[in-house]
């Protein structure tokens, strides 16, 4: 009989509540200690604060990606449909796909998208299989290893003015070091702003020399991570460095190879400041024939010079379809990569 009487004037503790309760809940459910309503305040913050806190920290990727790309895109989409011009931008015609049916119909549009391709095709092969080769020369122990990969990412951190400038000097008619040097082996100097090979050829070179270095760096990282155990049974079986080079590194660079061919081409697609500043006065319309005129050039040239925005809006969307296609084959080369793997 005492002991009933003192278990009912002595509550339970919190060390007696049932097993899975929080701490605390017993006194609460008695009065003591904090009141149940704070606990179950607590509790529901701290769920909030569980779900919420991720999406708070990355919020700023997506608020600036929606204000400073997503919001543009659409805008020029919109543009695209419309007639619209510089000079009177509150004055709006809708035109449906006819700045489209425009640019199908136009010789210059083709003649930028050509000149794209080619100029693509000319500094990204090249400048490529020029990393690969610095890569593979990097990835032995060479005295002064990082003061190399220093001066490989040196052309990357220039400027395109000063590069494009440095170059318009060396490719110049009268007193260029390329064509004094063309002149000492009793080669014609050419005109490389005005012929249609030679201006490519010297567009193409600036993008070469800028981003050779930074793709073999890209090249040298993925060496580095082929395992030495494929090396050393190769050298076992009797390989030498050549077939070592081709048949262990290139197999193992496809991936890698892959993304860089990528985003060549995608760079290769947005090329403008290289031909602007090398063509000097004339350097929105490509040249006197447009010879190296690129889509961004045409863009540029149709936006800006002329003022014709919606037709401007028509090739950037042009532009951002070729991208599209280009990360379409992407996909499935990767997957077709990954199966024979």
């Amino acid at each position: 009989m005492t002991s009933s009487k003192q278990a009912l004037a002595h509550p339970a503790s919190s060390a007696d509540a049932a097993p899975g309760t929080p701490p605390g809940a017993a006194r609460g459910a008695h009065g003591s200690g904090a009141p149940a309503g704070a606990d179950s305040w607590r509790s529901r913050l701290y769920r909030w604060d569980m779900k919420a806190s991720p999406y708070a920290f990355v919020s700023p990727f997506f608020v600036l990606f929606g204000a400073f790309t997503l919001v543009p895109l659409l805008y020029t989409a919109w543009y695209s449909l419309h007639d619209v011009q510089l000079s009177s931008l509150d004055h709006q015609s809708w035109a449906g796909l006819d700045n489209y049916k425009n640019l199908w119909s136009s010789d210059f549009f083709w003649n930028a998208l050509k000149n794209t391709l080619t100029i693509g095709v000319i500094s990204t092969v090249p400048q490529l299989l020029a990393a690969i080769g610095l890569a593979h020369l990097l990835n032995y122990r060479l005295r002064g290893s990082t003061v190399w990969r220093v001066v490989m990412l040196t052309p990357y951190a220039t400027s395109v003015a000063a590069a494009t400038l440095v170059f318009t000097l060396l490719y110049s008619w009268d007193g260029g070091m390329v064509n004094w040097i063309l002149h000492f082996f009793g080669v014609n100097p050419v005109n490389w702003r005005e012929s249609d090979w030679g201006s490519q050829f010297a567009v193409s070179s600036i993008v070469i020399w800028r981003w050779t270095g930074y793709n073999a760096l890209i090249y040298l990282a993925a060496m580095q991570a082929i395992p030495a155990d494929l090396y050393e049974s190769a050298a076992i079986d009797g390989a030498n460095r050549w077939q070592q080079f081709r048949h262990v590194t290139i197999p193992q660079l496809r991936p890698t190879i892959l993304f860089t061919v990528v985003v060549s081409t995608i760079g290769a697609t947005q090329l403008f400041g290289e031909p602007l500043l090398f063509g000097g006065v004339s350097g929105s319309k490509g040249g006197s024939e447009h010879q190296y005129q690129t889509l961004g050039l045409y863009m540029y040239d149709q936006g800006w010079i002329i003022g014709n925005l919606g037709k401007a809006s028509a090739i950037a969307w042009s532009m951002f379809l070729i991208l599209l296609v280009v990360a379409a084959v992407n996909l499935l080369l990767t997957r077709r990569l990954r199966k024979s793997q």
